[in-house]
């Protein structure tokens, strides 16, 4: 989930039932959540999720926004099952669809994209890190297709790549656009991908597929997974003012 920032009063919480539930990994499920206020957001934007138990005990966490903006009425929020968690078990075994929780938001003003901004774009990301992403990702096709993008996303095997066929899919069919994998833990199933984590050859290979400075470095993932790609990257001379991170914890 995203680093909690100052808790905001002017946007009060909401219900929201739980519209779809999907599958992307064995660990990871898409929660698409039918707010009863929808409110428009930018790519790259967190939701608040509240529990609350009958004793009045409550669970609190943020998770990025993996939709495209376009995606008018629902969030799609990305929940990988930590198993000492509060809410991601709750939502992985107990949830249903139909079932109504909490949500306020969305939130972020640094972690975030638009179309007028452009690019090139470097997006890096590790595990359900890759979920704001997606959301820029998804974003850039429907509305900025000719802005160049390059995605390095890490998982330790083929099956944990979270919405791979999407991602291959887009690497296939959308010009402009380029998908490099590092698998820490599994062999790698095509040419451009890597069996080993996310490293500086890696990083330098998709800065020069990318073929211009990138414009705006997005990195996202667990905290040591964000300090090691954005050391190789400021080791490969990108430059600190234009690399954003956001640093998902457990």
């Amino acid at each position: 989930m995203p680093e909690a920032a100052a808790e905001p009063i002017h946007i009060p919480w909401q219900s929201a039932v739980i519209d779809r539930i999907a599958a992307r990994t064995e660990g990871v499920k898409s929660f698409f959540l039918r707010p009863h206020d929808w409110r428009p957001f930018q790519a790259g934007q967190h939701l608040d999720i509240r529990l609350s138990a009958p004793d009045g005990y409550e669970a609190q966490r943020s998770y990025s926004v993996a939709s495209a903006p376009g995606l008018v009425g629902l969030y799609e929020l990305l929940v990988e099952r930590i198993g000492d968690g509060e809410v991601s078990p709750f939502l992985h075994d107990v949830a249903q669809v139909g079932d109504a929780i909490e949500v306020r938001g969305p939130f972020g003003g640094h972690f975030v994209w638009e179309p007028g901004v452009g690019g090139p774009l470097l997006l890096v990301g590790g595990g359900s890190g890759v979920a704001p992403l997606l959301s820029i990702l998804r974003h850039r096709a429907a509305q900025a297709p000719e802005v160049p993008a390059v995605l390095v996303q890490a998982a330790r095997t083929w099956d944990g790549v979270i919405c791979r066929e999407e991602l291959l899919a887009r690497d296939a069919a959308e010009a402009g656009f380029d998908l490099f994998l590092a698998l820490s833990m599994d062999a790698p199933r095509r040419p451009q991908d890597t069996g080993r984590r996310i490293d500086a050859s890696l990083l330098e290979t998709a800065l020069t597929r990318l073929g211009a400075r990138p414009h705006l470095t997005f990195v996202c993932g667990s905290n040591p997974f964000v300090e090691a790609a954005a050391g190789y990257l400021l080791d490969l001379g990108v430059g600190a003012e234009i690399i954003r991170t956001e640093r998902f914890g457990g």
